[in-house]
């Protein structure tokens, strides 16, 4: 199999298929080739969702959901990737506020930046 040179993304088609190369390569050992053509997918994609998405002005939690209705996410997906599912609901229904570990692995996992997610937001009373 030949391996696809790696450029800045510039088209759609050029961003999808770098996330499907992303996807084959996310487990590779570490200091392997496939390891270092992740590194760079990762960069490559981060760049092109930065340059051309734009997040809705909405709080922390509103954009977790929209992104998980995006992805075909539901709340237990978030919690496997979390660890507890009663915490997520809570932060999901605005009872309790969103951790730095949460706002790490949801950052990753719905490709949200960061900076999006530590916005201040109100709790439910």
């Amino acid at each position: 199999m030949i391996k696809p040179q790696w450029f800045l993304l510039e088209t759609e088609q050029e961003y999808h298929n770098a996330l499907a190369r992303y996807e084959q390569v996310k487990r590779a050992a570490k200091n392997s080739k496939d390891h270092k053509e992740k590194l760079l997918l990762v960069h490559l994609i981060s760049e092109y969702e930065n340059a051309n998405s734009t997040l809705p002005d909405v709080d922390p939690i509103e954009l977790i959901k929209i992104r998980m209705e995006d992805f075909g996410y539901k709340s237990a997906d978030l919690a496997k990737q979390y660890g507890d599912k009663g915490t997520v609901s809570k932060v999901l229904n605005y009872k309790q506020a969103l951790s730095l570990t949460m706002i790490r692995k949801f950052s990753e996992l719905l490709r949200i930046p960061a900076s999006a997610l530590i916005k201040e937001y109100q709790l439910a009373e």
